[in-house]
């Protein structure tokens, strides 16, 4: 475990290192910035909450993976991509062998997508569209005309099979889940999450009705809590966050 307290400049994620790929799919973490209070939403997004160093983490973060997945919430609110802004970080993905941009990809169970943005339009990084069977035929009609990849799951336990097909399919050993809470939540359900990257900001941001970082569809129990072991944790005197890195102990 690294305990570290510095300056603005916050910890380096450039180097980091992960376990193998276990059988069948990918090594799963997800990031997410949260406000001291746990809210992950300030008037409809996550705009405000992190600083510059922590867009930084997040960029760093996603250099390393094979795939960053959103959800389709995310999508329509926030928009989704898997560019990386550094053209350092690209160049270091070379280095290593790999394409300078992970693969983006979203999950959703209606096809309600906005086929007009730039995860649809670009062609700086390569897309895939992972769909319910329980979507209308039109949505997936329309989906599919946009020229992106689009992956047919079973309604009933759409992540095993879409968590096998990157790993099968797209080759991914590392996969990055970058909400929203909803799909958190699921992968946690499913035990598929093996770490998890918090930025937790020095702000408070009240309210009520705001979702936290990890989202479920019931109240959670005593005995379906989930230890945590911490990796790391970085003190920002700068910013007053607090970078978290946390390993789900099997």
């Amino acid at each position: 475990m690294q305990l570290t307290s510095g300056g603005a400049a916050g910890p380096d994620y450039r180097d980091l290192t992960f376990p193998d790929a276990p059988p069948g799919r990918p090594y799963i973490v997800t990031n997410m910035v949260s406000s001291a209070d746990g809210k992950v939403v300030v008037e409809g997004d996550e705009g405000g909450l992190g600083s510059p160093t922590d867009r930084r983490l997040m960029r760093e973060l996603r250099s390393h993976a094979d795939v960053v997945l959103n959800g389709a919430g995310t999508l329509r609110v926030s928009g989704s991509s898997s560019r990386l802004g550094v053209p350092e970080l690209e160049e270091r993905r070379r280095r290593r062998g790999r394409e300078p941009l992970p693969v983006a990809a979203v999950l959703s169970s209606t096809g309600d997508l906005p086929l007009a943005s730039e995860f649809f339009s670009a062609r700086d990084f390569r897309a895939v569209v992972y769909l319910s069977d329980a979507a209308p035929p039109e949505r997936r009609s329309a989906l599919q005309a946009t020229g992106r990849p689009l992956e047919v799951l079973p309604a009933s336990d759409p992540l095993p099979a879409m968590v096998r097909h990157m790993r099968e399919s797209l080759g991914a050993e590392l996969l990055l889940v970058e909400g929203g809470p909803r799909l958190n939540g699921a992968f946690f359900d499913r035990g598929l999450i093996d770490e998890y990257f918090l930025t937790l900001a020095a702000r408070l941001a009240g309210g009520g009705g705001v979702p936290a970082a990890i989202e479920g569809r019931v109240a959670p129990t005593r005995e379906g809590l989930r230890t945590l072991d911490l990796v790391s944790a970085h003190a920002n005197a700068g910013t007053g966050e607090l970078y978290l890195r946390y390993r789900v102990r099997r």
